[in-house]
């Protein structure tokens, strides 16, 4: 699988995942409350990353945890990975939005109790906080870098909007 174009790495979107076998590419996205899983066999060489928008819901689209997972997972062992071997770096989970159910906290709960389920070791994860995030991923070595984006303004309400400004003359 090439992953470079250009020189550029792989990036991925919500409910998408790339691999990378044997390759000196990249993988990137970036994220808020989503999560993003890098998970690598350094033996084999092979490794990928998925981007997961919500820890559960209805169909079978990488877009939901157990599926992105899954897939990504068994993509990894198609291309020679061994799920014994398997490490895992997770990046994400922010909170973005005050005020609304925190998503970014159910989706990092939901990938860190998933890894130990399955036995895969997490080497390394930065989830939670209120920045945005940009993350790049080298499959075949397991190195992953990531670029903080701003701290968001996190929004409680709304203030009301202003009473309007008239001059008008009102003539009865």
């Amino acid at each position: 699988m090439v992953l470079l174009t250009n020189g550029r790495p792989k990036h991925i979107s919500q409910g998408e995942f790339e691999i990378g076998v044997n390759e000196a590419g990249s993988i990137s996205t970036i994220l808020g409350s989503c999560v993003a899983t890098c998970l690598y066999d350094d033996v084999a060489r092979v490794g990928g990353m998925n981007h997961f928008l919500l820890p559960e819901g209805i169909g079978n689209t990488a877009s939901f945890g157990v599926n992105a997972m899954e897939l990504l997972i068994n993509e990894i062992i198609k291309n020679g990975g061994v799920r014994s071997r398997l490490c895992a770096k997770v990046f994400g989970g922010a909170r973005m939005i005050a005020g609304l159910s925190d998503v970014g906290a159910r989706n990092a709960v939901f990938v860190t109790e998933f890894l130990a389920k399955e036995g895969i070791k997490c080497v390394g994860q930065s989830l939670g906080g209120t920045q945005a995030r940009r993350v790049e991923f080298w499959p075949a070595d397991g190195r992953a870098r990531q670029r903080l984006l701003g701290e968001t303004q996190l929004v409680e309400k709304a203030p009301p909007p202003p009473k309007p400004v008239s001059n008008d003359v009102e003539l009865f």
